[in-house]
């Protein structure tokens, strides 16, 4: 972990249940499945499935992220949740403050992606070697130092914003492992998954949850 583990402990904020869905307001700070080690088991995966003993996981967010998170509640949602994900069948908004002020206001980044392996759990641009991954970006508003972006990811690579926004020479505030200086001392990383539109496992209805952004 980039620093030390210190998980919030506020009641989790439930968006939606039924039968075969649990969606959730993940908080930033907590993971969402266990890390390596004893002192990283707690986890959002455990405190949902403490209180409900049905619930599997489906995608993940970053420690440091917060927003919508989708669970399954049987096998059977698991397997369609997982493959619409697989297939990019969901789509995803995030709000994030960035750093300083691009010199458009949004745009299309197409830079691939691999895992940095010796600064783990670093990622990287790599041209030969990387999985494609695409981000659509836009302003929503500039402010004094920094600037209110909203992300539309096409892919789902691991930091893919994160990596992205840091190439685009903006990394997200507070970001622990690609800002630098001033911009990661911000109280937390400014990235929130503010909105998921899935195919509801039970009849494929398109659904969309959503969590305004704390920030």
């Amino acid at each position: 972990m980039s620093s030390e583990y210190a998980p919030p402990t506020a009641p989790l904020v439930v968006l939606h249940r039924d039968d075969h869905l649990l969606v959730v307001d993940k908080p930033a700070g907590l993971l969402s499945v266990p890390g390596k080690g004893a002192h990283l088991s707690d986890c959002l995966l455990s405190r949902l499935e403490a209180v409900d003993a049905a619930t599997l996981l489906v995608h993940r967010l970053d420690r440091d992220t917060s927003g919508v998170m989708v669970f399954a509640r049987t096998k059977l949602a698991q397997r369609h949740l997982g493959l619409q994900f697989e297939r990019r069948h969901t789509s995803k908004t995030y709000i994030a403050r960035i750093t300083g002020h691009p010199d458009t206001d949004g745009g299309q980044i197409d830079l691939p992606l691999i895992a940095d392996w010796p600064n783990r759990p670093r990622q990287m641009v790599d041209f030969e070697r990387g999985k494609p991954a695409r981000t659509g970006w836009r302003v929503l508003e500039r402010e004094p130092r920094s600037t209110r972006v909203e992300l539309t990811p096409e892919t789902g690579r691991s930091h893919q914003l994160r990596v992205h926004m840091a190439e685009l020479g903006h990394p997200i505030l507070g970001d622990p492992l690609y800002a630098e200086g001033e911009a990661r001392a911000a109280a937390r990383m400014m990235l929130h998954a503010e909105t998921l539109t899935i195919r509801h496992p039970d009849g494929g209805a398109p659904t969309t949850f959503r969590t305004a952004c704390p920030f």
